[in-house]
């Protein structure tokens, strides 16, 4: 209740100066507004969604090894994400956003120093920032999302249920100040300072730049580029410089079908004494066969070279050894109406070592899941 209440309030302050003003233009005592008129009076956007699926695997990834970020339950219902944004971000001036994630996955996205030890909470400030826009120029400062990747955390704003490896592989939000230049409608720029990975409070005192570029030459195609260069934990207590590349590129072949492709490649220092590497790539088809019916494809390919990406949950014997994976994934949704949006997906992956753990102690080079979603957005 209390984080219901903390979501309505922070709607109220928003929306409060622009009803006293209108008050004390008119003189008289108003009707009494409907809460979409006041928002919409006030420029205030609030919307949101709920993520709701049910996850069958055949090797046990709730207690054994996963390479997955969200869906990692043997065979559960559950509510993934209620996700709820409130927003006042005019073209010009200063306006805000504050984006809350409450569900299971907001367990996986908690920042430091809340990311640290065993914090179960299911209730996640995931957005939080200032903002102030003039001309071609938006500066930002708070708590925000990672420029990287093709996929984010909340489930609208993706076409697979499950989230790929890369997208486990990447932060999931920063903060500090970030800088955005439109050049023009082709060319935009990005840069920033911030305290690191998915840190709230730094876990050191190095700071960590962001740069970033997106670009669109011609109209079907979409190139975006970022990297991030910074002091961050290496493990042990260690600290040493990470510097992560990710590309992203998507072109529309035909109305009804496009293309999607990318590539990331992370390096961290002072590893156990040495650098490690991760690579991985991804390649996504889309598919509208009719207006309400749609097919994604995704191949990818990932090469935690030496066993960084995940040194804390990879059985012992694999545990500081390279080891690559491999998955594709099949995602057909049903968009039953612009609320409601029904999907079934079918994964494998694939590792070069036995890694993943079946219920009676075993273990395996191979994972199967299958998942069916609901999404509701209002």
């Amino acid at each position: 209740m209390k984080k219901i209440l903390l979501a309505v309030s922070v709607t109220a302050v928003l929306a409060a100066p622009g009803t006293v003003l209108a008050q004390a233009r008119t003189g008289a005592a108003p009707a009494v507004p409907t809460l979409d008129k006041v928002l919409e009076a006030s420029g205030i956007n609030v919307n949101g969604y709920m993520d709701v699926a049910y996850t069958h695997a055949d090797r046990n990834i709730e207690t054994g090894f996963s390479d997955r970020v969200f869906d990692s339950q043997n065979n559960s219902f559950g509510l993934h994400q209620f996700g709820l944004t409130v927003a006042k971000q005019p073209k010009e001036g200063f306006g805000g956003l504050v984006n809350l994630t409450v569900g299971s996955d907001a367990q996986v996205i908690h920042s430091f120093p809340e990311a640290t030890g065993t914090n179960t909470s299911m209730f996640d400030v995931t957005q939080a920032y200032m903002q102030y826009a003039t001309g071609p120029l938006t500066v930002i400062a708070g708590k925000f999302t990672t420029l990287h990747g093709t996929e984010v955390i909340a489930s609208t704003g993706n076409t697979n249920f499950s989230r790929s490896i890369l997208f486990g592989a990447v932060p999931f939000t920063h903060t500090g100040v970030r800088a955005t230049w439109t050049l023009s409608d082709k060319v935009t720029l990005i840069g920033g300072i911030n305290n690191g990975w998915d840190q709230v409070s730094d876990a050191n005192r190095g700071k960590t730049v962001e740069l970033g570029v997106t670009l669109n030459p011609i109209k079907p195609l979409n190139i975006a580029v970022s990297g991030y260069t910074g002091e961050e934990p290496s493990g042990g207590g260690a600290q040493g410089r990470r510097t992560s590349l990710d590309a992203v590129a998507s072109y529309i072949i035909t109305d009804p079908l496009s293309v999607s492709l990318e590539v990331l490649t992370v390096s961290q220092d002072n590893a156990g004494g040495a650098t490690a590497k991760y690579s991985g790539g991804a390649v996504y088809v889309t598919y509208m066969f009719m207006p309400k019916l749609r097919g994604v494809l995704r191949l990818e390919s990932f090469d935690d070279k030496n066993g960084f990406r995940f040194a804390q949950t990879i059985p012992g014997a694999f545990a500081n050894s390279e080891t690559k994976y491999r998955e594709t994934t099949a995602t057909v949704s049903y968009l039953m109406s612009d609320s409601f949006e029904g999907r079934a997906e079918l994964r494998g992956d694939r590792a070069t070592n036995s890694v993943f753990v079946d219920s009676d102690g075993s273990t395996s080079k191979q994972l199967m899941t299958f998942a069916v979603q609901g999404l509701y957005k209002f």
